[in-house]
């Protein structure tokens, strides 16, 4: 769990990158899991973008992508996931 303060320097790196995927009326498929493993594991911090043809709000899926990658979640900012 992070401190307010961390939190905060992680919200303002992640306002300088690019989201790295997209989460739509798919889901989260297990290539997606694996995907998002391999990018934890080289960039430590991603951005993610649920699109609006999703079943899930960002809410309901950063608390399952956390669980599902052993991460901690930063943010969630309209359609946007930042994962640390």
């Amino acid at each position: 769990m992070f401190t307010s303060k961390q939190r905060s320097v992680l919200r303002s790196i992640a306002q300088n990158i690019e989201p790295i995927t997209q989460i739509g009326k798919g889901g989260i498929s297990e290539n997606l899991i694996t995907t998002l493993s391999e990018a934890l594991d080289k960039r430590e911090l991603i951005k993610i973008t649920v699109l609006n043809n999703s079943e899930y709000t960002a809410k309901d899926i950063i608390s399952e992508l956390c669980e599902k990658l052993n991460a901690e979640p930063v943010c969630v900012i309209g359609h946007k996931i930042v994962i640390y």
